[in-house]
């Protein structure tokens, strides 16, 4: 069945039935359910909408906006209006410490960093408290954009004592590697993990609509000897990961 099938077959838009922008936006959310509109698709445009329902373009107008707000479309200048293509979900250990490189290697999929940041800056005061620094110490930083065969799936944003990372510079790609060829990588770490909506520069990074799901993850990471050395707090896609924790009795 085509859309146009599907509209123009459907039960009429009515005034009677709520505010017919919503039962536009409601039908075509269920072609998107259905695969009758897929992911990459082009919907009809504006005018051919209007026609196959009887709709004002203004009506229409708002009801791809509607779904635009959802991040059920997107909107490319001089080419119209398509279905988001849905990425792929990836299930993530939470009983594992490992590097997000060393996570999409065993995958078999292709690594990519940007950096944002690499600093060393006197430290916030959350900084202070969680890492235990002395008076006067010095913190590095490390922002990255971290991306798997081309899709930005994550933000990090990592502060690790001075000592531990002298030069962040150093970081080209995984963290874990410098700090391992240094005798600090960490052994454990403790995870808090929360929902949000994302915020025009991060979303505009991670390239989803603005106040789509996201994933916030605060990670304190330690060494053997239960020295906190590395402050994290990441910003992941909540359509590409669900993260997954093993229970025994």
């Amino acid at each position: 069945m085509t859309i146009t099938d599907f509209l123009k077959d459907g039960p009429p838009i009515e005034s009677g039935s709520g505010p017919r922008y919503l039962q536009l936006r409601e039908r075509l959310s269920a072609a998107i359910e259905s695969g009758i509109l897929a992911p990459g698709s082009a919907l009809p445009s504006e005018r051919e909408l209007g026609h196959l329902t009887d709709l004002s373009r203004v009506t229409v107008r708002k009801a791809i906006q509607a779904l635009v707000d959802s991040g059920d479309i997107v909107q490319r200048q001089g080419s119209g209006s398509f279905v988001t293509e849905k990425a792929e979900r990836l299930q993530q250990s939470l009983s594992q410490l490992t590097s997000f490189s060393e996570d999409m290697a065993r995958r078999g999929m292709t690594t990519e960093v940007r950096m944002l940041e690499q600093s060393v800056c006197l430290p916030s005061a959350d900084e202070v408290e969680t890492l235990a620094l002395p008076p006067g110490a010095s913190v590095s930083r490390l922002a990255r954009l971290r991306m798997a065969d081309g899709r930005p799936l994550a933000i990090e944003r990592a502060s690790l004592p001075t000592d531990i990372l002298p030069n962040p510079l150093e970081v080209t790609s995984s963290l874990y590697d410098v700090l391992e060829r240094a005798g600090n990588r960490p052994v454990s770490a403790v995870q808090k993990i929360s929902a949000i909506n994302l915020g025009e520069d991060d979303a505009a990074l991670l390239g989803v609509p603005e106040g789509a799901a996201g994933l916030k993850i605060e990670r304190l990471s330690h060494l053997a000897s239960g020295r906190v050395i590395e402050f994290v707090k990441s910003i992941y896609r909540g359509d590409a990961y669900d993260f997954v924790a093993e229970l025994r009795l």
